[in-house]
Order: C-alpha cells, then sequence, then structure tokens
C-alpha cells in the first residue's frame, strides 16, 4: 500500500509517501520533502495564517511532484492519501 501523506497544519509545507513492506507494519518512507515558511513569518514574529495558507497553496503541487518523482510512482499508483486535518 502506497500512501501520499500531506501536512499543512502551520507554517511549514510537508509531504511523503509511504508504502507498507509487502503487507508487513513496518512503513517505509519512500520520499519526504518540507518547506519551511520561516522567512515569510519572522518580520512579524509570529505565523500569520492567511500568509501560511498561501504559501501551502503555492508550494503544494511542487512538493507533491517531487515525492512522486522520488518514490518513481504517479498519482494513479497511490492506495490513498492523508491530509492534515486542522490547525495545530
Amino acid at each position: 500500500m502506497k500512501i501520499l501523506g500531506i501536512e499543512t497544519s502551520c507554517d511549514e509545507t510537508a509531504v511523503s509517501v509511504v508504502s507498507d513492506r509487502k503487507g508487513a507494519w513496518q512503513q517505509r518512507i519512500l520520499a519526504h520533502h518540507v518547506a519551511s515558511q520561516i522567512s515569510l513569518h519572522q518580520a512579524h514574529g509570529g505565523v500569520i495564517p492567511e500568509i501560511a495558507s498561501r504559501s501551502h497553496l503555492d508550494v503544494l503541487p511542487t512538493l507533491v511532484a517531487r515525492c512522486l518523482k522520488e518514490a518513481e510512482l504517479d498519482m494513479g499508483d497511490l492506495d490513498g492519501i492523508a491530509v492534515t486535518g486542522g490547525p495545530g
């Protein structure tokens, strides 16, 4: 089973592709990339939700494509997608 994971709960955008090892409970990371937003928020002294959400939208397509390429997979090869359900 291959799962695309997307994490966008605060000021970093993370994408990964994990696989179970032929049905075993152990998972294996096939690809993982993170885009930090520290420089975007530093001038404000903290995270600005509107800036964070716009940045997630900007970088997600690139991170997803990069992870899929690194894992040597296409979207059709995935068995599922797991995403952040809320902040924090």
